[in-house]
């Protein structure tokens, strides 16, 4: 009896953080053909021997490319702003979004699977990841995203099936765009205050929690039409947990005071207006207290339908990343992410 020929999976932005994890999450498994699609293939893990395509997301010719005979596509590529830059996240990274969707329905591809947030779940709403994310115009990139899953829920036609991970707030080794990286060195200027007292959740998911569940999103059966899942770590830790336990482990301070909601956002806000008068990203931004704002965000879905079991501790995910930011980063970092198509 002939063996099926094996599922090709194209991960694009295969060099990135949640690309690269995926990538080998779906290298060597049972029937599938991992192709990994980037720009700079030298940057692909070391332990990775498939087939790699080198194209450019933006450009025609470069995607059909890579969807060549592809039956799914994992899409890991992002350029990622944390705030403002709109004209830049449409871009880079909604037109190409779309451009690559379109492509992907008329060359056949059967699967779609996309990178979403939690941080679009709208927080009024009981934990449902098929509810239309939250509209945030203060906050361009993560409203493209919320632009691009309503794209998707209106695109199933010829068979093609729509996987949206809303997924928590990334840690763990070979960190990109990151809360904690951007919040630690900021924690150190003293200025930082709690929000809300810290009560709120930050649902937090390491590295190989996010490659099995994009792993599962790939290629789990009985999926069809749009499907969405809220993914997140083990646990959903509050501010104050994630923050106290940093500044019990490693020593960063805590702040020293409170504020609600109403005046985080206006402070936000003020500090966005100078920005170009002081020439330096701004210490805080609405879109970071938007991170803040508490999301009812739970596994149960993605538990049920594609099998996913987180298995990371937060704790020791965050021990591993602030150990590696201490070797990698000697200043706060940018509020941009690189493309990693």
């Amino acid at each position: 009896m002939t063996a099926p020929a094996p599922l090709n999976i194209l991960i694009t932005g295969a060099t990135g953080f949640v690309g690269a994890h995926t990538l080998m999450a779906l290298h060597g498994q049972d029937g599938v053909n991992a192709i990994a699609g980037c720009r700079t293939p030298e940057k692909l893990p070391g332990a990775f021997t498939g087939e790699t395509r080198v194209g450019d997301l933006s450009d025609p010719h470069a995607r059909r490319a890579l969807l060549k005979d592809v039956d799914v596509v994992v899409h890991c590529a992002a350029w990622t702003a944390v705030w403002g830059h709109a004209a830049q996240s449409e871009q880079r990274h909604l037109r190409p979004t779309l451009a690559l969707i379109n492509d992907a329905l008329n060359m056949g591809v059967k699967r779609f699977v996309h990178v979403s947030s939690t941080a679009l779940s709208d927080r009024t709403l009981d934990d449902d990841p098929l509810s239309v994310g939250e509209i945030t115009p203060f906050f361009p990139h993560l409203y493209n995203v919320h632009r691009i899953e309503e794209y998707m829920r209106a695109h199933t036609e010829n068979g093609m099936t729509m996987i949206n991970m809303r997924l928590g707030f990334f840690i763990g080794e070979n960190y990109g765009l990151g809360i904690l990286p951007m919040l630690l060195p900021r924690l150190k200027t003293h200025l930082v205050p709690w929000v809300n007292g810290g009560r709120t959740h930050l649902p937090l998911i390491d590295a190989s929690d996010i490659a099995q569940a994009m792993r599962l999103g790939a290629t789990a059966d009985g999926l069809s039409g749009y499907e969405s899942f809220h993914v997140i770590g083990r646990d959903n830790p509050t501010v104050r947990e994630i923050i106290t336990f940093v500044h019990e482990e490693f020593g960063y301070p805590m702040p020293h005071f409170s504020v609600p909601f109403p005046l985080a956002y206006a402070f936000a806000w003020l500090m966005e207006k100078i920005d170009p008068i002081v020439g330096w990203e701004p210490l805080v931004t609405r879109s970071i207290i938007h991170f803040m704002e508490d999301k009812t965000v739970s596994n149960d879905r993605a538990e049920e339908r594609l099998g996913y079991r987180p298995q990371s501790d937060w704790r020791q995910a965050v021990r591993r990343q602030i150990t590696e930011m201490k070797r990698r980063q000697q200043k706060p970092m940018s509020m941009i992410s690189a493309p990693q198509p």
